[in-house]
């Protein structure tokens, strides 16, 4: 990978607050298998950097099943323009779907392209579509993405009506949250628009193409960080009111009427969320609008980040329960089947219970069972004073057999105490070998405010990357262990492994801890099923917890050995 320094793009900022335009044909497709993107000459006004003139090269004729690298099996075509072409394509060493930008090496913009994705990659953020690879290989120069099916493009997602206030404001706080992370690494976007916007089915919103969009089509800004800030007030804009704020149509949206200007959202559409729509006109460049509200302009996603955290939390709305249908009753009902149905206001007299039984069998049966019942009456009076007659005869020896077996009970219970951790490591074996050490003491401070955490992954099982991770604990002796009691933060899978209790010094190899109890939740017992005697114990993780900025992460804040 290059240096980060190498691929930004043209992302140096100068904070100059001049309105900008740009070329905004749809974006290259990253990753959203149902939308197709069409490609147009066409300009579309945002609000986003100029472009450059970009010599004409021929796109490589490739076709679907060619392989790059013998890796990356290409499968469809979404996107040919401007000399490149980007894929949908299959990496069959790892058996999974991703998208892949071709052109020529020999093309006008190869150079930049390389060096944005190379930076990209660096960035590592999971709230963008990751950078897998970048190559020149073959006369060509590609760069491989991740392909998410399951995300739907906020072009989409407007299709029906404007979003709901609270998705809005989780839009906008996301979204500028992750390109105030990008802009602090020297990255810029440029072509932030709502084809390059995705919300996942865990309700996440990720970003595409960062940097690299803007290289393939040789977008440049002075004032990155003022484009991009332009441009998530322009999504917040659109997402508000179903409509984009320029006067040409775009991204399947209407446009504002001709020679009116930018107005507010809530001057656009009825019921517009009052707080959201003042903070899209700050984002955006309106300088007469925000000079109206009094309020200062966004001019960097950090500015806009600020904004955000001071407005008032948006709540979701309050799911909507139908009542059910009030019960009808229906001829069916017992006693009215066959029989017509009274007439509304009328009384219904109800039917009067049968007589008692009162025949010659009625009254024999009631003595029979009279008679019965009398017997085992005496009969189980007889069976109680036998029983107490002997439990009398016997109460000498009884009490003398109970008190010896209660003295020997006592005397085989065996205390549980607990048992001081005298050191501990972190421990990775299928990773890079070390996950954050300087707070592995964490775990055993008793003190459950501190706590020590992995580094973040992408999905619970650690991105699919290792089968977990964990804290080897050393007793300083070897002892019996009764059970280690695990405290969380966030509902963590983990399982207790041990060390051979004849180990001369601390295993460093997973295969020589054995796997003894298991388990989940945020306060985890671990209780090996047989006696357990053994020096070194391994705390060990393997499915994490969600955490708030998105990503899975496991926190150890308490650790408890008891014999």
């Amino acid at each position: 990978m290059a240096e980060r320094s190498t691929a930004a793009v043209d992302v140096a900022d100068n904070s100059g607050d001049e309105p900008l335009t740009a070329e905004a044909d749809q974006s290259t497709a990253d990753g959203v298998a149902q939308n197709r993107e069409r490609d147009t000459e066409n300009d579309e006004a945002q609000g986003s950097g100029g472009t450059e003139s970009p010599e004409k090269a021929s796109p490589p004729e490739l076709h679907s099943g060619h392989k790059l690298a013998k890796r990356y099996r290409l499968e469809e075509c979404v996107t040919r323009l401007d000399g490149f072409s980007s894929w949908r394509a299959v990496d069959e060493k790892l058996r999974r779907a991703v998208g892949v930008h071709l052109l020529p090496a020999d093309h006008a913009r190869a150079r930049s392209v390389l060096a944005a994705a190379r930076s990209s990659a660096l960035l590592g953020d999971p709230r963008f579509v990751q950078v897998l690879d970048a190559v020149e290989e073959d006369d060509l120069v590609y760069v491989v993405h991740e392909w998410l099916p399951d995300a739907v493009e906020l072009t989409s997602l407007l299709a029906p009506g404007p979003l709901e206030p609270h998705d809005a404001y989780q839009m906008v706080s996301q979204i500028a949250s992750a390109m105030a992370a990008a802009h602090r690494e020297g990255l810029a976007h440029l072509r932030l628009n709502p084809n390059a916007v995705l919300r996942t089915s865990s309700g996440q919103w990720r970003i595409r193409g960062l940097a690299v969009n803007a290289a393939l089509r040789g977008i440049t800004s002075e004032t990155p960080q003022r484009t991009d800030t332009e441009s998530v007030g322009a999504l917040l804009y659109a997402a508000l009111t179903q409509r984009w704020p320029y006067e040409d149509d775009a991204y399947g949206l209407a446009g504002l009427p001709k020679d009116v200007g930018l107005i507010a959202p809530d001057q656009v559409r009825a019921h517009v969320h009052r707080g959201l729509s003042e903070l899209s006109m700050r984002a955006l460049a309106n300088d007469g609008a925000t000079a109206s509200r009094h309020e200062a302009p966004c001019t960097t996603p950090e500015e806009l980040v600020k904004a955000v955290g001071e407005m008032p939390r948006i709540r979701p709305p309050e799911p909507a329960f139908t009542a059910p249908p009030e019960y009808q009753r229906t001829t069916y009902q017992q006693g009215s089947y066959g029989r017509p149905a009274p007439h509304p206001g009328s009384t219904q007299q109800m039917p009067s219970p049968p007589a008692p039984l009162q025949s010659r069998t009625g009254k024999a049966l009631k003595w029979a069972v009279s008679a019965l019942l009398i017997a085992a009456l005496g009969l189980g009076s007889w069976q109680l004073a036998d029983a107490l007659m002997d439990k009398g005869n016997k109460s000498d020896d009884t009490n003398q057999t109970q008190t010896t077996d209660g003295n020997d009970k006592n005397s085989q219970k065996t205390i549980s105490k607990p048992i001081a951790i005298s050191g501990a490591q972190d421990f990775d074996p299928f990773g890079d070998g070390s996950e954050k050490p300087a707070d592995i003491g964490k775990t055993y401070d008793n003190s459950p405010s501190t706590y020590w955490e992995t580094n973040f992954y992408k999905g619970a099982t650690f991105g699919n990357l290792k089968s977990g991770l964990g804290v080897i604990l050393d007793l300083g002796k070897v002892q019996q262990v009764g059970k280690v009691t695990v405290t969380f933060m966030g509902d963590t899978s983990v399982e207790l492994r041990a060390a051979s209790g004849d180990a001369g010094s601390e295993p460093t190899s997973f295969d020589s801890y054995k796997k003894v109890a298991g388990g989940s939740g945020t306060s985890v017992t671990l209780k090996p099923d047989e006696t357990l005697k053994s020096r070194y114990l391994l705390v060990w993780l393997t499915k994490l917890p969600l955490t708030e900025d998105g990503t899975y992460r496991g926190r150890v804040a308490d650790i408890k050995v008891t014999s």
